[in-house]
């Protein structure tokens, strides 16, 4: 949502102090998730994960009055929204995971505000600009070469890293459909009613999963990465990211996206010890150089 006069001043020591912390719990979420998913069927913690997130923001969203409270007529295009950016997006994302590391995922996914401007282009509310195609192209070479310079490393596989680049893909869509509810409700409403009418979607899908689940084997650091992954990643950070973003202004929001990218890779190799060779180093300097492309005005 653009704030231009929020674009010029600088933000309070609180609102940065909110995105930063915020970055950090996205950056650390793909290893989080990575661990939980090892024991526990990954749809059926995508689905569990964000509805409790959304019921515990509920409250909070209703201290905005009426942009807190959803309207009948809003009811079913914001199961809509939340069915694009939770059921979709988090049961993709998280199968994903599973399938390739927390490394090649904060990479890949990092797409996502270059598919959200290309929807836009689609629905005419954002005119194409040279630039923006030049982006998008080298997005995708940025992602080939990642997916290529990981084949020989463990962990990694070409269904995992296309399921995080549709999963990216959801998310960027989920980013522009909100533009039409940041209008009518407060950043937290949105976030809260998404998630929790997305997971709540979410949970007949986590019934095709064959996988068994055995509460009782599952350790200390499985729970504490759910836990974390719900409250940290989900709750707040949802919720202080659509709170500072409004006070800072869209325009740097670009930066913070690359933090949390440099984040996620920098975990997964330190606490994971995942592998990252010269054709992920490459990728992941393309992919940063077409994002910022893209969304350069």
């Amino acid at each position: 949502m653009e704030r231009t006069a929020g674009d010029k001043r600088r933000a309070s020591p609180l609102v940065e102090g909110s995105l930063l912390l915020t970055v950090f719990f996205f950056g650390t979420n793909f290893t989080a998730v990575k661990l939980v998913v090892e024991s526990v069927p990954p749809i059926l913690f995508a689905a569990t994960r964000f509805t409790l997130a959304g019921l515990l923001l509920l409250p909070l969203a209703l201290f905005f009055g009426s942009e807190g409270r959803l309207s009948r007529q809003d009811l079913l295009p914001m199961l809509g929204l939340g069915f694009v950016g939770v059921t979709l997006t988090q049961s993709v994302f998280t199968v994903g995971v599973g399938l390739t590391t927390a490394a090649n995922t904060a990479l890949v996914y990092s797409t996502a505000p270059v598919w959200g401007m290309l929807l836009a282009f689609a629905l005419g509310w954002e005119r194409p600009r040279v630039s923006g195609v030049l982006g998008i192209g080298l997005c995708l070479l940025g992602v080939g070469a990642i997916v290529y310079g990981s084949l020989d490393f463990a962990g990694t596989s070409l269904v995992g890293d296309a399921l995080i680049l549709a999963a990216a893909v959801f998310w960027g869509s989920y980013t522009v459909l909100t533009l039409s509810f940041l209008r009518r409700y407060s950043a937290v409403a949105v976030a809260a009613y998404a998630m929790t009418l997305g997971g709540l979607a979410a949970l007949p899908l986590a019934a095709l999963d064959p996988s068994p689940l055995n509460l009782a084997a599952l350790d200390g650091l499985t729970w504490g990465a759910a836990a974390y992954s719900a409250l940290c990643s989900s709750a707040f950070g949802f919720a202080a990211w659509g709170w500072g973003v409004s006070h800072v202004g869209a325009n740097r929001v670009l930066v913070y996206q690359y933090l949390v990218t440099l984040i996620g890779v920098s975990t997964g190799i330190l606490l994971l010890g995942e592998s990252f060779g010269a054709g992920q180093l490459v990728g992941a300097a393309v992919i940063l150089a077409g994002v910022y492309l893209a969304r350069s005005r």
